[in-house]
């Protein structure tokens, strides 16, 4: 039996780094937590190779006293609790008093920190954890904090690291969440020498919103604000229209700080029931505030995980505040009063307005005095000679009579008469006016119009084998979602459509050797992505090129598509691109397997016919055939296509047998 023993300093030191420093976004995490509660109003992050061998942080905050800076590397040193009973209201994010303890002892760690009103700072350099001497240093006020070699003691741990440009989007991911839960503090984000992030931090969230995550994002937000008592939610959220097909889109803040919880994104997709389409998510940046005593902070080492004291209340406050926003983006606008002299003058131009005894007085003190007129008389007309009538205009057609209905307005009159002048009449030959006029018209006869040949019988389709008679029959679809069918032993199937399509679907298009083959559009689409989905993407655009998406990087997290599966329609693209960023961002490198699949099927799911649509007798015909025969049994995702009611269970049901 092995025997105990007490871990070394160094060992332990190690272990408790692993808890708290994962990645290089761990120390960014913990550093930049520590500038907030430090009161910093501008906060710098500059990272090179995606953080493992170079990330500092700048703040302008209190700084640290020169004497306390050893102290500050120590574990379970702190100054931010002071006993017992302050772990039942953490109002600081950071607290435990371990995380630069944890950094120093993997890294090589440089501080400079002065206070603010002293005439010179403090530096202090710590390699492995093992501390050097503090000596004096010129530096602004606040904090500046160098991690270089992350890892360097631990090769273990290194060989973990994920390629330089995922660090650096983990990264970016997580100083763009921190400049949404603190809009009065500027964030400026360096990467490898290019900034790729500054917010104003001039305390407007929506100002924040648009710096990090963009302005078409921004721009499909609708404010919430929710109150109960001493709680408050507080924030944006997306209209059901601008819903996207993943979750990646949603933060929540609780007193300031970033958590991810079911219980809050439950309350706000329950606020979108009957909204929002099946398969769409919401997108948000909501801050609950709350006292500090009703919510625990200290549940997981990277206190992204909260627990409440009262779920059911938390789930209320953001559901209603949630629902009222979305009500309020629903109702139309009342239209503005207008004032009467708007009524009067819509226009508002200089034409006066006035009433009709106004207009006759005005009219008449301005009208002149007319002289009296005259009527004239009729002049002399001879009566002796009668005047000749007009001469009447002869038609010539060469087509028969035609009705103006039966033009149907596809050709002119003009294009089927010809007018002609008639020859003059002498004077002599004019009728008196007692007599009849009659005019001789001649008619020109028609040509006759050649017959168009007899088309020639178009040839018929012969069907040369006759259809195979199947062992079921289709009674017919219910809910235009699921097909009835009956089998010989009499037993009743219902089929899921959108299950069945779906996985014939995926199994085309596994099956294929080659790409996917893409359609070109004629205007493109733009996707909107989270940081960590878009540094995914525009990493793969080969692999997405595969999977028939053709990409632009269009930046600012935005992807433009000019082109697009062929199966997909364009309503469903950017849903379907989303979903496959997603995948790529949490699923790795996407090899052939099991991550290949996963993309697959979710082509293959916005390709399928989708349940409420009508469809085609042939295709519920074709869908049937495979089902019954075995050859589709499961949607790609496990679910099951068919289900069974035999003639027993349902004579039961409606007991006819005991």
């Amino acid at each position: 039996m092995p025997h105990i023993q007490q871990l070394s300093p160094h060992v332990a030191d190690l272990i408790a780094a692993g808890e708290v420093v994962e990645r290089p976004a761990s120390v960014a995490k913990e550093l930049l937590e520590n500038a907030i509660d430090a009161g910093a109003s501008a906060v710098t992050v500059e990272i090179r190779d995606g953080g493992v061998t170079y990330l500092r942080v700048s703040d302008d905050g209190c700084g640290i006293a020169p004497e306390e800076l050893p102290t500050a590397f120590l574990r379970h040193a702190t100054s931010k609790l002071r006993s017992a009973g302050d772990l039942a209201a953490i109002g600081t994010l950071g607290f435990r008093g371990e995380a630069l303890a944890a950094i120093a002892s993997v890294s090589r760690l440089d501080v400079l920190t002065r206070e603010r009103g002293a005439q010179s700072g403090a530096t202090l350099h710590l390699e492995g954890g093992a501390p050097g001497e503090v000596t004096e240093a010129g530096c602004p006020e606040g904090t500046t904090v160098v991690v270089r070699d992350l890892f360097f003691n631990t090769p273990a741990r290194l060989k973990f690291m994920k390629r330089d440009s995922a660090e650096a989007t983990a990264i970016t991911g997580l100083v763009t969440h921190l400049a949404l839960s603190r809009p009065d503090i500027s964030f400026k984000l360096l990467k490898d020498g290019a900034e790729t992030l500054h917010t104003p931090g001039d305390g407007s969230l929506q100002s924040a919103v648009y710096a990090a995550l963009g302005r078409e994002f921004a721009l499909s937000l609708t404010e919430v604000k929710g109150r109960d008592g001493d709680l408050a939610a507080d924030g944006f959220v997306t209209r059901p229209l601008n819903s996207r097909g993943s979750r990646s889109m949603q933060t929540f803040f609780v007193n300031g700080r970033l958590v991810r919880s079911q219980l809050l994104t439950a309350a706000l997709e329950e606020a979108y029931a009957n909204r929002m389409m099946k398969g769409k998510f919401p997108g948000c940046v909501l801050c609950v505030t709350l006292p500090f005593d009703m919510v625990d902070v200290n549940v997981h080492p990277a206190k992204t995980v909260v627990k409440f004291v009262n779920d059911k209340l938390i789930f209320d406050l953001v559901y209603h505040a949630v629902s009222d926003a979305l009500d309020r983006e629903a109702r139309p606008a009342a239209a503005a009063e207008k004032s009467v002299r708007q009524i009067q003058n819509p226009r508002g131009d200089f034409y006066q307005s006035m009433t009709s005894e106004q207009f006759r007085a005005q009219y008449a003190a301005d009208k002149p005095a007319a002289p009296p007129t005259k009527r004239p008389e009729p002049p002399d007309v001879p009566r002796d000679k009668p005047k000749a009538p007009a001469a009447p205009t002869t038609f010539r057609t060469g087509i028969p009579p035609v009705e103006l209905g039966e033009l149907g307005g596809r050709a002119r009159l003009s294009d089927y008469v010809r007018r002609e002048s008639p020859p003059p009449v002498p004077a002599a030959a004019v009728p008196p006016p007692s007599a009849p006029i009659v005019t001789a018209v001649a008619e020109a006869t028609p040509e006759p119009v050649p017959e168009p040949p007899a088309a020639a019988a178009e040839p018929t389709q012969e069907t040369l084998l006759p259809e195979t008679p199947t062992p079921w029959r289709i009674a017919g679809e219910v809910l235009n979602t699921y097909i009835v069918c009956e089998d010989a032993e009499q037993n009743v199937w219902l089929i899921d459509k959108h299950a069945a399509h779906e996985r014939v679907n995926f199994d085309r298009l596994r099956a294929q050797s080659g790409p996917i083959m893409s359609q070109t559009l004629l205007t493109p689409l733009v996707a909107q992505l989270g940081s960590a989905e878009y540094a995914a993407a525009t990493e793969r655009f080969a692999l997405l090129r595969d999977f028939g998406f053709d990409c632009e990087d269009f930046g600012d997290g935005a992807l433009l598509l000019r082109g697009i599966p062929a199966d997909i329609d364009e309503d469903g693209a950017v849903s379907a691109l989303e979903e496959l960023a997603e995948k790529l961002a949490n699923g790795g490198n996407a090899e052939p397997g099991a991550a290949r699949d996963a993309l697959l099927a979710t082509i293959a799911c916005k390709a399928a016919i989708k349940g409420g649509w009508k469809s085609d007798e042939r295709e519920l015909r074709e869908l049937v055939d495979r089902v019954q025969s075995g050859e589709v049994e499961y949607c790609p995702h496990g679910r099951p296509v068919k289900a069974l009611l035999t003639r027993r269970e349902l004579e039961k049901m409606f007991k006819r047998i005991v």
